[in-house]
């Protein structure tokens, strides 16, 4: 199972990471302006919301790396006036 750890002190409460999520593993919890892990079994390793997080405050272990399926930083960067 994918390992998903939210680093709570450095998290700013934007809640991208629930916006982009497309498996709901997160939840906004506005009371705390926090972001909070609520369904880490069905995180599939997309890495999503850890490229968007402006903060690096997720982080992921114990997933498998499949060629073209995680972004390209750069590429993307490149493709951004597209978007």
């Amino acid at each position: 199972m994918v390992e998903i750890q939210l680093h709570e002190p450095s998290c700013r409460g934007c809640g991208l990471c629930a916006d982009i999520c497309p498996t709901f593993v997160f939840d906004y919890d506005e009371g705390k302006n926090l972001a909070l892990i609520r369904r880490p079994e069905d995180c599939i390793a997309c890495l999503s919301c850890a490229y968007i997080c402006p903060s690096g405050a997720i982080t992921h272990a114990d997933y498998h790396v499949v060629k073209n399926f995680y972004r390209d930083q750069t590429f993307c960067g490149k493709m951004e006036k597209f978007l």
